[in-house]
């Protein structure tokens, strides 16, 4: 029993043993302690929020980690996510507006049964002898610059150990964050409740129309994050490698009390009322739920992630923002990149004062342009040509900026995050300025979308631009290339914006659709009635957008 560690992590749980591999990746001379609560394996159980992962985070998986392998042989291939609209039609999926691919990804995804997974990490990280302790509770940390100490009990002995780095990956107990008083409150008060049932739920299942059951091949359906979209809420589906299914409730409390779902009866009520179909399919297999969680205002901040005095926070000990959009696994696998990056560099005798800073600025930065995307959006949800245009506006920003500099390296490349972010005239500030100013403009346009559409199937990758910043995460660019590039989906942005904007001042002002727009300044308020003469909007471009166009 070592009492000297180079790195000590508190939590065991996703965010701690993933960063314990890809520190010994980065340098396997590296000791590194893991001290888990949690006294045994962990369960097949809902013990987590959601299991589905995006493409960020997939890569930081498969490729950071080297678990493609693992992945494709013990998880499930996730099959997109899909959504259906048109509330008016909850008692017939087929009537409902549905958005998801036809055809396999590009890129590939997973569901991921956590409890497996993590399991999984367990071993793999001892096999790399990271000392991984379980039923280790954390009671007391000695901060300090040239040593720090870290104090547990284990099987009724208390122990301490020092070490040179402390991560706190402790999930919500946020040890370290309370230790040093760094919460910050998050305006957001979402809420969930979650269950886990024997078996699968194949909705294709839920009708017999051939057409309907057409659209793709079978089994596909069942193989995405399945989301059913109301005002204030949405129900997820997630189908498990175990052979279960994820069951889960996200509601905004202004909409639909938490205590309208928090219990497993009281949820089952609430889908029959809000989701009448999925309840029908549900209810027969209520004696096969294998457990029900509950997590009410999940959403927090922090007022700091990393410190020059060899501490940093990572997973949900730092912050965590909604499950919508699975994005939970894309903060873990940057947040530990980050440190990762600062905890070799300093092993190497390296400074790190200007990387914490930036770091932390741009985490921050990240964190705070996907804030705009949920905050106050709830009521949205069941409006559904709004949120065909907002699901594929929050996947073309996603996929064409964040993702791309994840695959590309970028994030902990200090030239391109100074070419992007440095001043507001930067691509990366004009990012986050511009996505800002579309979810504004959700809002505004949502007032307007009154009519009920029916019987129409919508595929992402239909639309060339989401083709192309989906294929464009497997091209590796070199650092100016990568700024080049990130510089140019951000011109295209611009143009998706200006388009959309068009289609909407014409519905709401009967403006023209050649109408002069400055994509940071719209509003259906005082849409400009001047007329742009040479317009360079790329006709690619336009076209896609009318495919998500449906008045």
């Amino acid at each position: 029993m070592k009492n000297q560690y180079d790195v000590a992590i508190i939590g065991g749980g996703l965010a701690g043993l993933t960063l314990s591999l890809q520190l010994k990746k980065e340098n396997q001379n590296l000791s590194i302690i893991v001290l888990e609560m949690r006294a045994g394996d962990a369960p097949d159980a809902a013990h987590k929020v959601g299991e589905s992962t995006v493409e960020l985070g997939t890569h930081y998986i498969r490729e950071v980690l080297d678990l493609k392998a693992y992945l494709d042989e013990h998880q499930l291939p996730k099959h997109g996510l899909r959504f259906f609209f048109t509330p008016q039609h909850k008692d017939d999926i087929t009537k409902r507006v549905e958005l998801g691919p036809r055809e396999r990804l590009p890129i590939p995804s997973h569901q991921i049964d956590r409890g497996t997974f993590e399991n999984e990490l367990i071993k793999r990280a001892k096999a790399l002898d990271v000392d991984v302790f379980l039923g280790a509770k954390v009671i007391a940390t000695e901060l300090d610059e040239k040593q720090n100490k870290v104090t547990y009990t284990i099987a009724g002995e208390e122990k301490t150990i020092t070490s040179s780095w402390v991560v706190d990956a402790s999930g919500r107990s946020s040890f370290l964050k309370r230790k040093l008083g760094l919460k910050k409150e998050l305006d957001h008060a979402v809420s969930s409740a979650w269950f886990r049932v024997k078996g699968e739920i194949d909705i294709d299942k839920w009708s017999d129309n051939a057409e309907w059951n057409s659209f793709l091949k079978p089994g596909l359906r069942r193989l995405g994050t399945v989301h059913f979209m109301d005002k204030g809420y949405w129900v997820w589906l997630i189908p498990l490698a175990t052979g279960n299914t994820s069951v889960g409730i996200v509601a905004d409390p202004k909409f639909h009390p938490f205590n309208t779902y928090n219990k497993l009866d009281k949820a089952m009520d609430w889908l029959a009322e809000n989701e009448p179909l999925c309840y029908k399919f549900l209810k027969e297999k209520k004696a096969d739920v294998l457990d029900f969680k509950v997590l009410k205002h999940f959403a927090h901040h922090t007022e700091k992630l990393y410190s020059t005095e060899r501490w940093a926070l990572t997973g949900e000990s730092g912050l965590f923002l909604d499950p919508f959009y699975s994005p939970g696994t894309d903060f873990i696998a940057i947040n530990n990149t980050f440190i990762t990056d600062l905890i070799v560099r300093e092993n190497k005798g390296e400074d790190i004062h200007l990387r914490t800073n930036v770091f932390e600025q741009t985490h921050f930065s990240l964190f705070n342009n996907w804030v705009p995307i949920y905050q106050n959006k709830y009521s949205l949800w069941g409006s559904t040509q709004t949120m065909v245009m907002k699901i594929f506006w929050d996947w073309a920003t996603y996929w064409s900026v964040p993702t791309l500099l994840f695959t590309n390296e970028g994030l902990t490349d200090i030239n391109v995050l100074r070419a992007l972010f440095s001043k507001e005239t930067k691509a990366g500030q004009k990012f986050g300025k511009l996505n800002a100013q579309m979810q504004d403009l959700f809002v505004e346009w949502s007032e307007y979308d009154t009519e009920t559409f029916t019987n129409r199937y919508i595929d992402p990758f239909d639309l060339e631009f989401l083709r192309t910043f989906h294929k464009g995460l497997d091209i590796q660019h070199p650092t100016k290339e990568l700024i080049k590039k990130v510089e140019d989906n951000v011109v295209l942005l611009e143009q998706i914006a200006t388009t959309i904007f068009r289609l909407m001042s014409k519905k709401v002002n009967n403006t023209p659709l050649n109408i002069e727009v400055d994509p940071y300044q719209m509003s259906l308020k005082n849409a400009s009635s001047t007329i742009v003469e040479n317009d360079k909007i790329e006709a690619s471009i336009v076209k896609d957008v009318e495919k998500m166009w449906f008045y």
